[in-house]
Order: C-alpha cells, then structure tokens, then sequence
C-alpha cells in the first residue's frame, strides 16, 4: 500500500486521515480573520491549515470572467477586483503560518501563478496543494516540483486523460504526491460526489487518496475515509452566512468539530490490515465452528468412513474442513458413537 510523508506524518489508507482545513478566501482578506480561522481549526480538530496565495492582477486576464457560484456572491465587477479583496501580503501570510505552526498544526498553501511559489519556498512550508484547474497548468507544476516537496493535487472537473498526463510528469520529476478526488461544484450535491473514483485512482496510479470536499454534508468526509482516502480538505468559515464566494460552501466551527469526530469514528470502524481473527470473534469462533463427531461405534484399527460421521459445534474437535483428510484413517483404541474426534485418535495418513 502506497505511502506519502509530508513532514513527521505519513499519508495512507489505512491510517488516521489528515484533515485539512481550508482557510481559502473566507478571511475576507484580513489578518485578524485568517488567525481566528487557524484558532478555529486547531480547537475543531483539524490537523492542517491550507492558505491560497495569489495575486488578483497576475492571475487574472483582462477577458476572465466568474464562475457561475461566485455571480451571486461579490459586488466586483471583474475577477481580478474580486481577488485583490482577499489578498493578503507576504508579511500577514508569514503571520498565518507562523499562528498554524504555534498551535500546533501543519502549515499547507496553493500557489496559483509561479511567482506565488517563491512565497511558499520563503515560508519553508512543508508541502503544496495543487488546486484542481492547476492540474494541467504544466509551467506551475513544474516551478513547484523543483522545491522537493510533497505535493496534493486536486482532480476537480478533469478527465482521465489529464489525469494520466498530469502524473506522468509528476513521476519524470520524480515528486512526491497525492491526488484529491474533488468535484468543482460549489457546493456538490451529494449524489454527484462520486466517491468510489477514489479507490479507482488509487488502483491506476498506485498513489495515496484524499477527498477536497465541496458538498454540505457532515457525513462526507466519514464516507470518504471508509472509502478510502487519506486526506481530507474542507473548507472552513466563521460564518456560513457572510459575505463572499465561498462561504456558503463552507463548515462552520460547530459543523467542522462534527465532521472531524465523524471521520475519526470512520476510522474506527474503517480498521485496517490483513482480514484475520479478531480477539472479540475467538469466542464465537471457537463456540460455532462444527467438528467432526463418530455416529457410530469404532473399533481399535477400524477404518474411517464418510457415513461415520456427521458434523457439529463446538469448533474443538477435528474441523469440519478437513473432512477428507480424516476419512480412510483408523481408529488408534475403541471409540464410542457422539465421541468429538481429535487427530491423536486416529491413525495417521496413509
């Protein structure tokens, strides 16, 4: 099973999820408010902070338009006015970061120019978020390799086929990753989540899973990690109800401290490794598994038969699964009808 370390934590299906909460835009373009969403997170339980740093005026092209989540949500009148509203300068992101690392948490950005990436070398964050239109963008992917760090790139609203050509040159440049299944619905009906293309991802590409969560169900991101992801982004707000483009699609500090403890209870009941005996089944396995019984009388060095037995708990004696590895052996002394046989009565094989 594939692994990915991102600092001291390892990323894997099979273990604790590593729950991202996306600040985003939701600080509104304000420090103060990015630092009360990272001591949001860190009492919700979160156990990573991604920030987004970009640029409205290098991002933007004079003919970009909104998206159609975002018409209803911002009085600007283009993209790049919109963007410039939450834009927070290398010294406020220095300060995010640094309040994520003092209570404790990972510090996580997404580039979305190549400039930004020297923002987050500066910072010595830890890895990168690829957002999901980025999975194509070649010159960004390729600037954020050279640093050597770990990357989560987001699938939203792609095909396989770019999917396919997007780690190849993830695996040229010899990087480290994951892929978030994510749908770029904002927010995504949950009959549109697709989960199970997850478990499909991580059979064609041989990498660990996640899920970026755009829909409004607490339960997701438990759904998620029983299917197999082993991380987990969710966008954070302070207020589901304010002003801006993606605080509608967002969890509250109450909901987010839900749908932390639902993906731990996930993982409990998610377990992990090998199919084996548990030691709460022994007792029934020992109680309800049938054993071979004589139904009639053997004498000493009389052969075995099919019709000499009959098969019933407790699972004690001989298994009922080997039935024909004691059929054709005799009986070592006389031996009664109803006796549970062990394999010190009989004969060894011929």
């Amino acid at each position: 099973m594939k692994r990915l370390k991102i600092g001291d934590r390892t990323i894997g299906a099979d273990l604790a999820a590593l729950v991202i909460a996306e600040i985003g835009v939701n600080h509104d373009g304000s420090v103060e408010r990015a630092l009360q969403l990272v001591k949001i997170a860190s009492e919700t339980g979160a156990d990573a902070v991604k920030l987004q740093i970009f640029s409205g005026d290098r991002l933007m092209h004079a003919s970009s338009d909104f998206a159609g989540y975002q018409q209803s949500r911002t009085d600007a009148r283009d993209p790049a006015e919109m963007l410039r509203k939450y834009e927070l300068s290398k010294t406020d992101l220095a300060k995010v970061v640094k309040a994520i690392r003092e209570h404790e948490l990972m510090p996580i950005a997404t580039p979305f120019s190549i400039e930004d990436v020297d923002t987050i070398e500066q910072l010595e964050l830890p890895a990168v978020k690829i957002a999901s239109p980025d999975l194509v963008n070649r010159p960004l992917l390729e600037r954020v390799a050279k640093l050597g760090r770990p990357m989560l790139v987001s699938t939203g609203a792609s095909t396989l086929g770019e999917v396919d050509a997007s780690v190849k040159w993830l695996e040229e440049w010899g990087v480290r990753f994951a892929l978030l299944h994510c749908v770029s619905g904002y927010p995504t009906p949950p009959e549109q989540a697709h989960l199970l293309w997850m478990s499909d991802m991580a059979r064609r590409y041989n990498v660990p899973v996640g899920f970026s969560d755009h829909t409004n169900e607490p339960m997701a991101g438990a759904f998620a990690v029983a299917a197999g992801a082993g991380i987990i982004e969710k966008h954070l707000t302070y207020d589901r109800r304010a002003a801006g483009p993606d605080h509608s699609a967002s969890a509250s500090a109450a909901d987010f401290a839900t749908y932390v403890e639902l993906i731990h209870f996930a993982e409990q009941m998610r377990g992990g490794g090998q199919k084996r005996v548990l030691p709460i089944e022994q007792d029934v396995r020992t109680v309800s598994r049938q054993s071979l019984v004589l139904a009639h009388d053997k004498a000493e060095g009389e052969e075995i038969n099919a019709e000499d037995l009959r098969v019933q708990r407790p699972g004690t004696g001989i298994s009922a699964a080997d039935v024909t590895l004691a059929i054709g052996r005799s009986a070592k002394q006389a031996l009664k009808a109803g006796t549970l046989l062990q394999w010190d009565m009989l004969s060894d094989a011929a």
